[in-house]
């Protein structure tokens, strides 16, 4: 009987400034000796692998995991693995399994008795949790917030009750062009002794890592988020 890999879960960089400042040269090791990977994006994956060293790119099998996936075909992706080959999952950026396609994945792992090995790296919702000077031993993420107008500012006053009544920090990203309408439906909902975080461009030369209550924010002005990657917080 085939003994099955190990899945990997590598981390990748989340700027092209000095991508590889957060990545363990252990990581990199690792992942020159892996022959198959799974990825959302092939063109993202061998970028990532070059700057790895990996050489040559040819020899990587990269299978794609993202958001146009079927249930079925996630399975598939079992194979090398069950086959007795290593496997190393990347996301398009930071920690794969957050906030993610590829958690699917490594459900299926655990479920087949596949054994999952995390490796360090960088996450813009972890260095954030870190950096806001929020409840860093009760905290959420949230995942993006609704589109819709109403929705979305009766889901940001939840957030801020759970924040008030269990001190709970609450996380949550948002599609980089709808950044400046998430920042002002911030600004009008909460109250304005809460704190706001922003963590903008994290990880690269022009990364801004701010807390300020809402007051302040509506005194000082928000800065430029508009498509740019940032990750909110709402504490109380």
């Amino acid at each position: 009987m085939i003994k099955p890999g190990k899945l990997y879960l590598m981390p990748v960089p989340i700027s092209d400034d000095a991508p590889l400042f957060h990545i363990p040269p252990a990581n990199m090791d690792i992942a020159k000796k892996l022959h198959f990977f799974v990825a959302e994006d092939a063109k993202t994956a061998r970028r990532n692998l070059k700057l790895f060293g990996y050489a040559p790119l040819e020899k990587a099998h990269i299978l794609l995991l993202n958001e146009h996936s079927k249930a079925e075909e996630t399975g598939l992706l079992l194979e090398p693995l069950l086959n007795g080959n290593d496997v190393g999952l990347m996301s398009d950026a930071g920690c794969p399994g957050i906030a993610d396609p590829g958690a699917a994945l490594v459900e299926l792992a655990h479920k087949r008795g596949i054994e999952v090995v995390p490796l360090s790296g960088p996450s813009s919702i972890v260095l954030s949790i870190m950096a806001s000077g929020f409840n860093g031993q009760n905290f959420a993420f949230n995942g993006y917030l609704p589109v819709d107008k109403m929705q979305r500012q009766k889901r940001i006053r939840e957030l801020e009750q759970l924040a008030l009544k269990q001190r709970q920090a609450q996380f949550f990203i948002e599609t980089p062009y709808r950044n400046v309408q998430m920042m002002e439906a911030l600004i009008s909902t909460l109250a304005k002794q809460t704190k706001l975080y922003l963590g903008i461009c994290i990880g690269s030369a022009s990364q801004k890592l701010l807390s300020r209550t809402v007051a302040e924010w509506q005194k000082t002005g928000a800065p430029a988020l508009n498509k740019l990657p940032v990750v909110f917080g709402i504490y109380a």
